[in-house]
């Protein structure tokens, strides 16, 4: 197959991860088209605003829209590459739910022709991207594909997963190694070409099965590490001992390095992608397993400890302070400080005052509850007797718990320690 120019890319999916990879792209000078279903981010996207909060991205979606280099719309055009950045969460007894990438590479029927490449960035169980090979094919019997030959093919598919942090999305885009795995290894090379257009990390080539278990290993062996912490503090809570003071002295041993607490893991990974791989080797992920019922339970315990001291100070006033699941974000998916909430809302017997700075709303789940209410931090401190810090926001930090003796303060992050 004849090795052509990427003069226009296709981002299906325009998240947390396709939107600053589709404005990435055009900034290069690359056309880029983006595509999403929903219809107001695709409005505030072409009048040069994001729809979410990530630091530098609405002035590069704003210069991106204004050179003419980047438009959204709710459905794909033909393309040179087409990049899946769609969500791949789990469902009903925490199985694999793929129906969004297998809408989206089966949404390119249409438009696809020879030599196109697509790419499955969306984090998936091992063997999604042959299985995306094989939908397309289903689509485009009159094209070849990389699953069922060793030779040329008319369409390139590869596995490429994002590695980054929110709050530093932009950066780490660029900057971190990227890890590409083909199909075949043309469709590898061809996708190494695609990202060098962006990318200043090294492109670390291998196969498109090797780079789907690569990611879910990283994010399960965060997960692992996080639950080691975690688990700790329900020690230290059962024992009597301040964790911070535990972690920060066994922290002293130079190969020794516990993470910190908090109420639980959240965002669209680390939840998430540790389930892949018990799913697909159920026997031997126990370690796993365990570590996802431990930080999933965080929340539950953190929930009963606040409701105990509730019940022994006989107050019903209690603030909660942050809810998306990291600091200085607004990202609330899976998030454990809202799963605390849910937690709280149970017992009908107290008032939540929530305070969240980057949020003007309260998630779906906790509308139109009377025993709930978004609140500013100043109300919140006036009104409430026991405050819960289950976000660490910047806005945060500076609140001096001397200056409210009668107030009961839990800390869940440990940021006034």
């Amino acid at each position: 197959m004849t090795c052509r120019a990427f003069n226009k890319i296709c981002v299906i999916g325009l998240g947390y991860v396709g939107l600053p990879t589709a404005a990435i792209f055009a900034s290069r000078g690359v056309e880029v088209l983006g595509v999403d279903i929903d219809n107001h981010a695709v409005e505030l996207i072409n009048d040069g605003k994001a729809h979410f909060v990530e630091p530098g991205l609405n002035i590069l979606v704003k210069d991106a829209v204004a050179a003419g280099k980047l438009r959204a719309r709710t459905d794909p055009e033909p393309a040179d590459a087409f990049i899946i950045a769609v969500p791949a969460p789990v469902k009903k007894g925490k199985k694999p739910n793929l129906k969004y990438v297998k809408a989206a590479v089966e949404s390119l029927a249409p438009v696809l022709k020879k030599g196109d490449l697509v790419v499955i960035e969306s984090t998936c169980p091992v063997g999604t991207t042959d299985s995306a090979s094989i939908w397309m094919n289903n689509t485009c019997p009159n094209l070849s594909f990389p699953h069922n030959t060793d030779g040329p093919c008319d369409i390139n598919v590869a596995h490429s997963p994002e590695r980054v942090l929110p709050g530093q999305v932009l950066i780490e885009l660029v900057s971190n190694d990227r890890v590409v795995g083909g199909v075949s290894v043309a469709c590898g090379i061809r996708t190494k070409q695609l990202y060098s257009i962006a990318v200043e990390g090294e492109c670390l080539l291998t196969s498109a099965r090797t780079a789907e278990l690569v990611k879910l290993a990283e994010n399960a062996y965060r997960d692992v590490n996080i639950a080691f912490a975690n688990e700790l503090s329900l020690v230290c809570e059962e024992l009597n001992i301040d964790v911070w003071e535990a972690i920060r002295l066994a922290n002293h041993h130079p190969r020794v390095d516990i993470l910190t607490p908090g109420p639980g893991v959240g965002g669209h990974c680390i939840a998430v992608d540790p389930w892949f791989l018990v799913d697909s080797a159920p026997r031997q992920t126990p370690l796993i397993k365990a570590a996802r019922f431990v930080n999933d339970g965080k929340p539950i315990s953190i929930a009963r400890g606040v409701l105990k001291d509730a019940s022994q100070l006989g107050v019903t006033n209690i603030a909660c302070l942050g809810l998306s699941y990291k600091a200085d974000i607004d990202d609330l998916r899976e998030s454990p400080s809202v799963d605390v909430v849910v937690e709280l809302m149970k017992d009908k017997r107290h008032t939540l005052w929530i305070v969240e700075p980057h949020s003007m709303k309260l998630p779906k789940k906790l509308q139109n509850l009377g025993t709930v209410k978004l609140s500013s931090l100043d109300d919140a401190i006036a009104e409430c007797d026991i405050i819960v810090l289950l976000t660490d926001h910047q806005v945060f930090k500076d609140i001096n718990k001397a200056d409210y003796p009668s107030k009961r303060f839990i800390d869940t992050r440990g940021l006034w320690k």
